[in-house]
């Protein structure tokens, strides 16, 4: 069956800039069908998004991941293992909505199909381990493992106490002679464990860097056998998308058109904000032409009135300068004229005197 989709819807795709990690960068010209793809098999939840024949998004969902709505038509959610940060913008809250309803829904799915998969890998493991592992591995070897307990251990001494009551006094070798005889043998017996436990230990050595060898090739295969995955599902995405892509065709053609529709548009209101702009550029050279003018009027102002003010001060000094002419020439009249009454009087005795000689 492979992958199928279970919810799709249109957005415009952007993915954080690798360099400065602040930046969005589309990789998308226009909005795209971006899809949830479940996996029976693997019980695995993946967002897919294709552009064309290219996957510009190719993220599994998994339980530590969130999705956060940045603003109101547009949400992101960071994938780890692809180390990038996917952005998605919608033309609608309700398709944010619903988009981030759905990642909560599949997220939670997500997290419940990992619990029981590590519990059935805990289950299949335990008993496996238990019937694989040798016993003399699983425990440790121990100088009480090799020789015995305190209590089970038989040394020549118990052997010299312990055999006179085991065997008949009249069938026995003689008493040093056995002693002898059995302490060699526990002794060779000794040897022989401590030569088995010096093997086992290098087995173990030995076995302990073999499974760190295996485990690093395990992964190995694991990253080539997920790469390998991630293709074939791209191309099953591809190769199964057929009938989608024919539809998709068709609404981006739609989609073409109403934006260039939208672009024409936004070309003529450029044109008009273009002409609104070479007006008010022309209203504010006339408005600093005017200001200009208006700096000159208001300094000849200031000079006209210094002018003014001067013009009064001399006008005042005229004024004053004209009654003091004015109070000196009363004065020279009235001395002028007691000089003509004198004259007059002179010239009338003088009359007088004529008329009399």
């Amino acid at each position: 069956m492979g992958e199928q989709p279970i919810f799709s819807t249109r957005a415009h795709v952007f993915q954080i800039d690798p360099n400065t990690k602040k930046n969005w960068v589309p990789t998308s010209k226009h909005a795209v069908t971006v899809s949830y793809f479940f996996d029976c098999t693997r019980n695995v939840y993946r967002i897919i998004s294709l552009d064309g024949s290219k996957a510009i998004i190719n993220s599994t969902i998994t339980p530590n991941m969130t999705f956060t709505k940045t603003s109101q038509k547009f949400g992101q959610w960071a994938d780890s293992r692809a180390n990038t940060v996917y952005g998605l913008g919608f033309s609608s809250e309700s398709n944010l909505a619903k988009f981030a309803e759905k990642f909560a829904e599949f997220k939670e799915a997500a997290r419940i199909a990992k619990e029981k998969s590590q519990e059935k890998m805990e289950l299949t493991s335990t008993p496996s381990q238990q019937e694989s592992a040798p016993g003399d591995l699983q425990s440790p070897l121990t100088s009480e493992s090799i020789n015995g307990t305190d209590e089970e251990r038989v040394t020549p001494d118990t052997m010299q106490h312990a055999e006179p009551r085991a065997e008949p006094s009249q069938n026995a070798l003689p008493f040093s002679h056995s002693s002898s005889n059995i302490s060699k043998h526990w002794e060779a017996e000794l040897e022989a464990l401590k030569g088995n436990n010096a093997k086992l230990t290098a087995a173990l050595l030995e076995s302990t860097a073999n499974v760190k060898q295996w485990k690093q090739q395990l992964g190995a295969y694991q990253e080539e056998a997920e790469r390998l995955h991630k293709r074939v599902t791209e191309l099953e995405c591809v190769s199964g998308q057929t009938t989608v892509i024919k539809s998709q065709k068709t609404e981006l053609n739609q989609t073409i058109e109403e934006l260039e529709s939208a672009l024409k548009a936004k070309e003529e209101e450029l044109e008009r904000l273009k002409a609104e702009v070479e007006s008010a550029n022309e209203f504010q050279s006339q408005k600093d032409s005017l200001t200009q003018k208006l700096q000159d009027v208001e300094l000849r102002n200031q000079t006209l009135e210094a002018q003014l003010n001067n013009l009064e001060q001399r006008l005042e000094s005229n004024q004053l300068e004209r009654e003091a002419f004015r109070s000196s020439l009363r004065s020279l009249l009235e001395l002028l004229d007691g000089k003509i009454f004198e004259l007059t009087e002179l010239r009338d005795t003088l009359g007088k005197l004529l008329q009399n000689i």
